[in-house]
């Protein structure tokens, strides 16, 4: 393997949308690869045809390209090794098959599955570890079957499948990248089926031969996949072959610390997607998921660019990962603080504009819609949004009418002598020269000290009406956005129609 141009695969079945496991894995084996300028693959494993879903391989590709993982090689780029959809590799698996056959590594076996449940519940009866009983193994093979009574079979078309031979009292050992020397009897390891009676081959099988043909050196993936590790050992063994280098990554846990799963919540990136978190933010998170840079480093918030010139297996950890949907909506919010404007344009202008079909508005459309206005909004709002779409929901004021008025905020910050201080207010905004924050914040604070008031008199009822909520960002800056037309408007509109809460 010295020498060797690196080069890695992600290889997910099509059996539904991309989990975040899976979004890790490959970005695992995508920076890896590029780290070391080398190949991030990904071939699809389709031989469990029953468990297919449609659109699924177009769906995992999108999404990967989606979080800026590019495959170098796959079944919609193409590329030198090929095909990438293991149902178009059948013949390649066949070859293999007879040869491991003939070589004595592998028999046919005719047990049906009521025999094979049979066996497994006696020997968990027994207290013994479920293993094939090797009734079909031929005599030439260390079994008892006569080559004669299995050629009679094959001769029918009784359905088959083919099993490898394991050898009986051997140690298979390899060096794991991230958890070391890892050991296993073969004493635990089942006769592995290699080709199913439908004529397709297992994922073991299929994985090692593609894996060897497709020149993998690096095999990252799941820790659930060491158990599969000695089938595979076998396999490159058995057929003379080197095998690649394995990184076995840790488990992706709950705040409980049971396995990732969907009755916690989301799993898959695809939920997330809707959700509105951005393609930053997730791969930043995933990436943290049992990886870090090294002690002493304090950073959190990485671009894709930046995880691959720091990434490396080794420091990444054995124990489980904490899924924590807090430390996600952390990384989405420092993306957003540090987002260019027009990317964020880019992404919020078709949804106003969406939001605009459906809804009236009383401001220039041409205005709310314009580069500036929208620079304005984000820039206001960037420490108060967690999600982009939240620039039009969470912002809706900014392009809106106020339907409603916080109820609370008016019980609190509305008295008696509200509605006139803001009717004597008003014909000091319409004549201001130039309605900008400083000079809004000049005007109120001298409006309101002759009167031996504080500035929050004027300042919450300012806010109610023109925004209809007792939150948001700087009063003077957000009225000076809305324009001196849409101020005035609204303080008419709120003192036409809150009333004084019952005494």
């Amino acid at each position: 393997m010295v020498g060797k141009r690196v080069r890695t695969r992600f290889a997910p079945s099509p059996t539904g949308y991309l989990h975040v496991g899976g979004l890790r894995t490959a970005l695992y084996n995508y920076l890896f690869a590029k780290r070391m300028d080398g190949d991030f693959v990904v071939r699809i494993e389709d031989t469990d045809q029953s468990r297919k879903v449609a659109d699924a391989q177009e769906n995992l590709i999108k999404t990967l390209e989606w979080a800026g993982l590019m495959p170098d090689e796959s079944p919609l780029h193409g590329g030198d090794f090929g095909p990438y959809l293991q149902s178009e590799r059948l013949d390649i698996y066949k070859k293999y098959c007879e040869q491991l056959l003939e070589a004595g590594h592998a028999y046919h076996c005719f047990a049906t599955s009521e025999e094979l449940e049979e066996n497994r519940q006696l020997q968990l009866k027994q207290g013994l570890q479920p293993k094939y009983n090797r009734k079909w193994l031929p005599e030439d093979m260390g079994g008892s079957m006569p080559r004669s009574e299995i050629q009679k079979k094959l001769d029918e078309g009784v359905p088959s499948v083919v099993r490898m031979k394991v050898p009986d009292y051997v140690s298979v050992w390899f060096e794991d990248i991230i958890r070391g020397p890892i050991e296993f009897d073969s004493a635990t390891i089942d006769d592995q089926v290699l080709m199913k009676s439908d004529g397709f081959p297992t994922y073991h099988f299929a994985s090692v031969i593609d894996d060897h043909l497709m020149e993998f050196t690096h095999i990252i993936r799941g820790e659930e996949w060491l158990p599969s590790m000695p089938k595979h050992l076998l396999l490159y063994e058995f057929l003379g072959w080197e095998p690649p280098k394995y990184a076995h990554l840790p488990l992706l846990l709950n705040p409980d610390r049971s396995k990732l799963s969907k009755r916690q919540g989301d799993v898959s990136v695809e939920d997330y997607i809707r959700k509105g978190y951005s393609s930053e933010a997730i791969v930043n998170f995933v990436a943290l998921l049992g990886w870090n840079q090294g002690e002493g480093c304090e950073q959190e918030v990485y671009s894709l660019q930046e995880l691959t010139e720091r990434f490396s297996l080794e420091r990444v950890g054995k124990a489980g990962s904490i899924f924590t949907i807090d430390k996600l909506n952390w990384l989405e919010k420092q993306y957003i603080k540090n987002r260019p404007a027009e990317d964020i344009i880019r992404v919020i202008k078709p949804l106003l504009l969406s939001e605009l079909e459906k809804k009236e508005t009383l401001l220039d459309p041409a205005t709310i819609t314009g580069e500036r206005y929208l620079e304005d909004v984000i820039e206001l709002m960037r420490e108060r949004v967690g999600f982009e779409r939240e620039f039009v929901t969470f912002s809706s004021y900014f392009f809106f009418e106020p339907e409603t008025y916080e109820e609370d905020a008016v019980k609190k910050r509305w008295t008696p002598d509200t509605n006139s201080l803001l009717d004597e207010f008003l014909p000091v905004l319409e004549s201001m020269p130039d309605f900008t924050a400083e000079a809004i914040e000049a005007a109120l604070k001298e409006f309101v000290a002759p009167k031996g008031l504080k500035a929050a008199a004027l300042i919450h009822p300012l806010r109610i009406v023109s925004s209809g909520v007792s939150f948001g960002p700087s009063l003077y800056h957000m009225l000076e956005v809305l324009g001196r037309e849409a101020v005035v408007r609204r303080i008419r509109k709120g003192m036409a129609v809150i009333t004084l809460p019952q005494q």
